[in-house]
């Protein structure tokens, strides 16, 4: 098989899932959680729509996932200024502690994935990567001409 950029960008993506969870086991979390814990840690109070769009979560599935936080008392939902059309998000403490573990986790699967990679070449890897992300914000039109 060719390993071509989106087979090897989706089999890396499967093993470092699988690296995380193996990490996180005890910890009861399930996909998207993480994720959602990590960009709470520096958005704590956001709403469910803020939080969908800045983790590329569709709102059904943002809904599902902070309801499972929700239960297990990680995070809490409130309403702030008496409007009741959107509930702010926030870590609890036990979240907070969570988040020690899954920042821990994070550390330890990213230290296995570049092992061996110098830091210019990461630096390289990164700012990269972090284009491929901007070009895929952009409508498809605006990538043609581009």
């Amino acid at each position: 098989m060719e390993e071509s950029f989106h087979y090897l960008l989706m089999i890396n993506h499967a093993m470092l899932q699988k690296r995380l969870f193996s990490c996180l086991k005890d910890t009861g979390l399930t996909s998207g959680q993480p994720k959602v814990l990590d960009y709470l840690k520096e958005h704590d109070g956001m709403t469910q729509k803020d939080i969908a769009q800045a983790c590329r979560i569709e709102p059904t599935s943002v809904t599902a996932v902070l309801l499972g936080m929700e239960e297990k008392g990680i995070i809490e939902r409130r309403m702030l200024n008496g409007n009741r059309r959107s509930l702010h998000v926030f870590l609890t403490e036990k979240g907070r502690l969570l988040l020690d573990e899954v920042n821990q986790a994070f550390d330890t699967v990213e230290a296995q994935c570049f092992q061996g990679i110098g830091p210019q070449e990461l630096e390289q890897f990164l700012t990269t990567f972090r284009k491929m992300r901007d070009n895929l914000k952009l409508p498809v039109q605006e990538r043609r001409d581009g």
